[in-house]
């Protein structure tokens, strides 16, 4: 008669010891945790890259204020470079109008001293012909050509001074704060002008001195030859 079943005869016991043995004592390595894998770093390491990072801020700070010293620097140069361009263009604007304008003054200067010059040289000989005459030196018999001649001398002088006036202002004593100007050689319509705000009288009073000299002569011709028809 067959012996009854029994179901532990179909166990595998190898298997099973396999199962309950851990895998570190069958020579694998054991399985670890993330958080094993990772330890955190070490006190010394961090005071290390404390300090590396404040190595690399200070440098960082160093060369933002060599560039920040940099921009001023270029700032300051294109400042000077603007204001050196803009100044030399403001100084050529009006050193170029000065100098046309001191060139024009100077030649007008000019032309008026030689005109005043000419003046005075008028003047100094009107004068000297004018104080000639001496009633003392005057006979009977020469009194009236010398009377004549010394009528025509004032006219004459008189027509010189008329005429200064209307070149130099000054002569009727205003003031100016420019030199004077000769007002017949810079424009004749303003002679014009200025002959034509004096009155009437001292019009026809300088057109007799113009006209004086003529009738001098003339009358001195005819007062000649009267006195050779007497003699």
């Amino acid at each position: 008669m067959a012996s009854q079943f029994d179901d532990t005869d179909f166990v595998d016991r190898d298997f099973q010891q396999s199962k309950e043995v851990p895998a570190g004592s069958r020579g694998e390595p054991a399985k670890q945790s993330p958080q094993q894998s990772n330890p955190p770093p070490a006190r010394e390491d961090l005071e290390a890259k404390v300090g590396d990072t404040q190595m690399r801020l200070a440098e960082l700070r160093r060369q933002q204020e060599e560039l920040e010293r940099q921009r001023v620097a270029l700032e300051e140069v294109r400042r000077r470079r603007k204001e050196f361009h803009d100044g030399k263009t403001e100084m050529q604007k009006h050193l170029t109008r000065g100098t046309s304008l001191l060139e024009e003054a100077a030649s007008v200067a000019q032309r008026d001293a030689a005109q005043m010059n000419k003046t005075l040289v008028n003047f100094r000989q009107a004068l000297e012909k004018v104080s000639s005459f001496s009633e003392e030196s005057w006979t009977a018999e020469n009194m009236e050509v010398e009377l004549t001649r010394a009528l025509a001398a004032i006219e004459n002088a008189r027509m010189e001074w008329n005429a200064a006036r209307l070149k130099w202002s000054f002569l009727n004593g205003k003031k100016s704060s420019t030199q004077p100007k000769a007002m017949a050689a810079e424009s004749p319509e303003s002679t014009l002008a200025s002959l034509a705000n004096l009155p009437f009288v001292q019009l026809c009073r300088l057109g007799f001195a113009l006209t004086w000299p003529l009738t001098v002569v003339v009358g001195l011709t005819v007062l000649l030859a009267l006195l050779l028809l007497k003699s």
